[in-house]
Parts: C-alpha cells; sequence; structure tokens
C-alpha cells in the first residue's frame, strides 16, 4: 500500500479544516492564503538580488562622514512609512555612538575595555542649522556614588582609595574642522508601493568615496512580514519581519534577530579602522 505524501497529509488537514467553516470563513482563508502565497513569492524573488556587494575597501581610516541620520524612533508597524525598517538598527544618538565604541573580542560593542578600537570621528549635518560637526565620545564622570549605599560601604572598607565617579560613554559635538571626511555612509528605503502592500521592506545601504563619488559597497536587503500587517495579539509587523529577512539577520543565544549595529558591522568591511597608536 502506498504511503501519503507530506503534502497529502497536509492538503487533508487543510480540507479537513475548511470543512467546519461556513462559506465565508472559507472565501476569507482562501484568500488570505493566495495573499501570502503572492507576498512570499514577491519575496523569494527579491533576495535574489540580496546581498553584500564590496567593491573596495580603504585602510587605516580615522574617521567617517554620516550622509543620513536614522529617526529618532523605530518604526514597528507603520506599512507605508519609507523610513528603511530593514536597515533600522539604533535611533537618535546611539546613531554615532556605534561607530565610535570598541569592540570585544565576541564583536559585541562595549563602551570600554575592548580589543579593538572603534572609529576615532564622525561627522555629520545637523538638519536644525545645516552645519557639518564632528562627534567624538569615551569615557566620562558623570555623577558620583551614594557612599551610604551598603555596597559602596564595603567597597571602600575593602580599598578606602575606590572610585566613586559614576562613568558613562558620552559623546563630544564640535564644529568640524577641514577637509571634511573622504568616506560617506547613507542607507536608502528601495521599497516600491507594491512590496508595502504585501508588507515587504527593501533596504539600500552604501559606503561611498566622496572624492571620486565611487560607490565602495552596498548591501541590499529584504524582510517581509509574514502575518501582512496583522496586529493581533499585540503584534508589531516589522519587529516581526525581521524573522523572514535576507540575508538574514545574526541570532542571540535566544534565537532572536540581532539587528543592532548592523550598520557598524558592514562599513568596517569596507572601510577598516585604523588602530590607536
Amino acid at each position: 500500500m502506498k504511503r501519503p505524501t507530506i503534502g497529502a497529509l497536509l492538503l487533508s488537514l487543510f480540507l479537513s479544516a475548511c470543512a467546519g467553516l461556513s462559506s465565508e470563513e472559507k472565501v476569507q482563508q482562501e484568500a488570505a492564503q493566495a495573499r501570502y502565497a503572492k507576498a512570499d513569492a514577491m519575496f523569494q524573488e527579491r533576495c535574489k538580488k540580496s546581498g553584500e556587494f564590496i567593491h573596495r575597501t580603504a585602510e587605516n581610516v580615522e574617521g567617517v562622514f554620516l550622509l543620513k541620520l536614522r529617526p529618532n524612533e523605530i518604526n514597528r508597524g507603520e506599512q507605508y512609512r519609507m523610513d528603511d525598517p530593514y536597515g533600522s538598527d539604533v535611533t537618535g544618538k546611539g546613531y554615532f555612538e556605534v561607530f565610535l565604541q570598541e569592540k570585544d573580542a565576541r564583536g559585541s560593542l562595549v563602551e570600554q575595555g575592548g580589543t579593538t578600537n572603534g572609529y576615532r570621528y564622525v561627522d555629520a549635518i545637523d538638519p536644525k542649522d545645516g552645519k557639518r560637526y564632528r562627534y567624538t565620545g569615551g569615557m566620562k564622570a558623570v555623577g558620583r556614588k551614594d557612599i551610604n549605599a551598603k555596597g559602596v560601604q564595603m567597597a571602600l572598607e575593602r580599598n578606602p582609595n575606590y572610585d566613586l565617579n559614576i562613568y558613562r560613554f558620552v559623546l563630544d559635538k564640535v564644529p568640524a574642522p577641514d577637509p571634511a571626511p573622504r568616506y560617506g555612509v547613507t542607507y536608502d528605503d528601495i521599497s516600491t508601493r507594491e512590496e508595502r502592500d504585501y508588507w515587504i521592506a527593501g533596504s539600500s545601504l552604501k559606503v561611498i568615496d566622496l572624492k571620486t563619488n565611487e560607490v565602495m559597497a552596498e548591501r541590499i536587503g529584504y524582510m517581509m512580514d509574514r502575518g501582512q500587517g496583522s496586529t493581533g495579539g499585540g503584534r508589531s509587523p516589522w519587529l516581526l519581519a525581521e524573522r523572514t529577512a535576507c540575508p538574514a539577520f545574526p541570532t542571540t543565544s535566544g534565537g532572536y534577530p540581532f539587528k543592532g549595529y548592523q550598520t557598524r558591522n558592514f562599513v568596517e568591511k569596507v572601510l577598516h579602522i585604523a588602530e590607536e597608536k
């Protein structure tokens, strides 16, 4: 006797489920399945042109020009906001910090004590006045610990010279000197209206030689929300779309996609950071 295939079993289960639905519910279910099939086919086609394309690299780069800044908030579910949800990794001043901070032996960003340094500075145009500024960063004392706290008292008993300062990674912003950095970083949302109709977001991240206007490298990525915009159960469509992406994002130990500092990771493959002297 011929054993049924997995596909036949799934079809049988689907037909059994449909048997208990009303005519209207069947129509809605079939429409949803047809919509998803079209979205997935469109996504798979876009994935064929995704990837990292590095044409040229540069050595001993001290700083970069951030030609476009990231928004101050994360787009969790606005379908037609063309703000590059695939490439969004950090917001606000964090976009400067990820280029300046050190990395540890595992490649994670750290504020201090890393095994490799970050870029020494980043330049950017402040949209408030249209002027170029230079950002640097480092650990600075931003406050004092409470000497009455039990943990602090115990530390002082062990070491009377215990440092009571509280340190944070702090950005410094000054008017940028000339010349501007030779290499620039920018991004674009390359989604079309039709792609967004099916909850597909496209992204372009470029490294540009501003002296020659040459695109040295580009990363093209796409992601799709399999729930097609459903917000049931508190879903955030663009956040869940991170699970269906090409190139795929690295995952945490818990199996969740990790988009943090993806821009820095790609840029330093192209613009090799000058080592601290």
